[in-house]
């Protein structure tokens, strides 16, 4: 009785922690959006810099890169602010008008750990009121129960083996 109760309270956990991705992917999705377009602003800024004393922004970068350690860090700086962009407008890519189920399955591009720790930072869990909450919910609930029911059964079987007596074989 009290190992159902914990597989049920098991459940529980998934259901709520399972339940909760729609909407916080949804936010980081919001917050990716806002890092891409603030990257996108600066590679704009960068670009015309370059433009205005007639050059490529390669150019520009390998120039700024061979006028002394301060230049040289201002490249490596923007240089690096720039595949930053690329990765982060990849991601927003994958991720721009997939639903709650296929940014799931696209779970990978949900990685940029800045992005993350600033949605975890002001994300408030909430009751999922939509079909997609409930969904999560529930495949949640049955991955809690059934995994602790799984270690249970597990641990049930080993200690039974254990228990069990050694026979000798007569000779």
């Amino acid at each position: 009785m009290i190992l159902r109760a914990l597989a049920v309270g098991a459940g529980m956990m998934g259901a709520i922690g399972a339940s909760q991705f729609p909407e916080f992917s949804q936010q980081y999705m919001q917050r990716l959006g806002g890092a891409v377009d603030e990257l996108d602003r600066q590679i704009t800024r960068y670009a015309a810099d370059a433009a205005e004393v007639g050059m490529t922004l390669p150019d520009y970068l390998d120039r700024l890169a061979k006028e002394g350690p301060l230049a040289r860090t201002q490249a490596q700086n923007m240089i690096s602010d720039m595949a930053r962009y690329e990765q982060l407008a990849a991601d927003l890519g994958a991720l721009q008008g997939a639903g709650p189920f296929m940014r799931a399955k696209l779970a990978t591009h949900l990685g940029d750990a800045q992005i993350w720790a600033r949605a975890r930072e002001t994300y408030k869990p909430a009751v999922p009121a939509t079909f997609e909450g409930a969904t999560f919910a529930g495949t949640g609930f049955v991955a809690g129960w059934l995994g602790l029911t799984l270690i249970f059964g597990f641990l049930r079987r080993l200690v039974l083996t254990l228990r069990r007596p050694i026979r000798r074989r007569r000779v």
